[in-house]
Protein backbone atom coordinates (compact mmCIF):
# COMPACT_ATOMS: atom_id res chain seq x y z
CA UNK A 1 0.00 0.00 0.00
CA UNK A 2 1.36 3.36 -1.02
CA UNK A 3 0.91 6.79 0.48
CA UNK A 4 -2.12 7.64 -1.65
CA UNK A 5 -4.03 4.63 -0.37
CA UNK A 6 -4.13 6.20 3.09
CA UNK A 7 -6.73 8.58 1.65
CA UNK A 8 -10.41 7.66 1.43
CA UNK A 9 -11.54 6.29 -1.96
CA UNK A 10 -8.03 5.43 -3.19
CA UNK A 11 -7.32 1.73 -3.76
CA UNK A 12 -4.64 -0.09 -5.78
CA UNK A 13 -5.92 0.72 -9.27
CA UNK A 14 -6.55 4.42 -8.69
CA UNK A 15 -3.22 4.84 -6.92
CA UNK A 16 -1.46 3.17 -9.85
CA UNK A 17 -3.24 5.46 -12.31
CA UNK A 18 -2.38 8.56 -10.31
CA UNK A 19 1.26 7.51 -10.20
CA UNK A 20 1.22 6.80 -13.94
CA UNK A 21 -0.04 10.31 -14.70
CA UNK A 22 2.58 11.98 -12.52
CA UNK A 23 0.70 12.31 -9.23
CA UNK A 24 2.57 10.00 -6.84
CA UNK A 25 1.91 11.68 -3.47
CA UNK A 26 -0.88 13.19 -1.39
CA UNK A 27 0.66 16.64 -1.75
CA UNK A 28 0.87 16.24 -5.52
CA UNK A 29 -2.81 15.23 -5.64
CA UNK A 30 -3.85 18.22 -3.55
CA UNK A 31 -1.78 20.59 -5.69
CA UNK A 32 -3.10 19.09 -8.93
CA UNK A 33 -6.73 18.99 -7.84
CA UNK A 34 -9.40 16.44 -8.59
CA UNK A 35 -10.42 17.82 -11.98
CA UNK A 36 -6.93 17.92 -13.47
CA UNK A 37 -6.09 14.52 -11.95
CA UNK A 38 -9.26 13.07 -13.50
CA UNK A 39 -8.48 14.60 -16.91
CA UNK A 40 -5.04 13.02 -16.86
CA UNK A 41 -6.50 9.64 -15.89
CA UNK A 42 -9.25 9.91 -18.52
CA UNK A 43 -6.55 10.47 -21.14
CA UNK A 44 -5.11 7.02 -20.39
CA UNK A 45 -8.31 5.22 -19.33
CA UNK A 46 -11.51 5.93 -21.27
CA UNK A 47 -13.52 4.17 -18.56
CA UNK A 48 -12.80 7.02 -16.12
CA UNK A 49 -16.26 7.93 -14.84
CA UNK A 50 -18.09 10.45 -12.70
CA UNK A 51 -17.62 8.30 -9.61
CA UNK A 52 -13.85 8.29 -10.11
CA UNK A 53 -13.90 12.08 -10.33
CA UNK A 54 -15.88 12.23 -7.09
CA UNK A 55 -13.52 9.69 -5.50
CA UNK A 56 -10.61 12.00 -6.25
CA UNK A 57 -12.40 15.02 -4.81
CA UNK A 58 -13.41 13.04 -1.73
CA UNK A 59 -9.83 11.89 -1.25
CA UNK A 60 -8.65 15.49 -1.32
CA UNK A 61 -11.35 16.51 1.16
CA UNK A 62 -10.71 13.46 3.35
CA UNK A 63 -14.19 11.95 2.99
CA UNK A 64 -15.80 9.02 1.23
CA UNK A 65 -17.11 10.32 -2.09
CA UNK A 66 -20.68 9.45 -1.07
CA UNK A 67 -20.41 12.10 1.65
CA UNK A 68 -19.45 15.02 -0.59
CA UNK A 69 -21.89 17.88 -0.17
CA UNK A 70 -24.55 18.29 -2.83
CA UNK A 71 -23.02 21.47 -4.23
CA UNK A 72 -19.70 19.73 -4.81
CA UNK A 73 -21.44 16.77 -6.42
CA UNK A 74 -23.29 19.13 -8.79
CA UNK A 75 -20.03 20.85 -9.73
CA UNK A 76 -18.35 17.49 -10.35
CA UNK A 77 -21.31 16.31 -12.46
CA UNK A 78 -21.27 19.47 -14.59
CA UNK A 79 -17.50 19.17 -15.12
CA UNK A 80 -17.83 15.48 -16.03
CA UNK A 81 -20.69 16.11 -18.47
CA UNK A 82 -18.81 18.96 -20.15
CA UNK A 83 -15.84 16.71 -20.78
CA UNK A 84 -18.00 13.79 -21.93
CA UNK A 85 -19.48 16.01 -24.65
CA UNK A 86 -15.97 16.82 -25.91
CA UNK A 87 -15.14 13.17 -26.57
Amino acid sequence: MGELQTLPNIADKLEAQLTEVGIPTIDALKQTGSREAWLRIAAIDPSACYMRLCALEGAIQGVRWHHLDEGTKKEMKAFYQLHQMRK
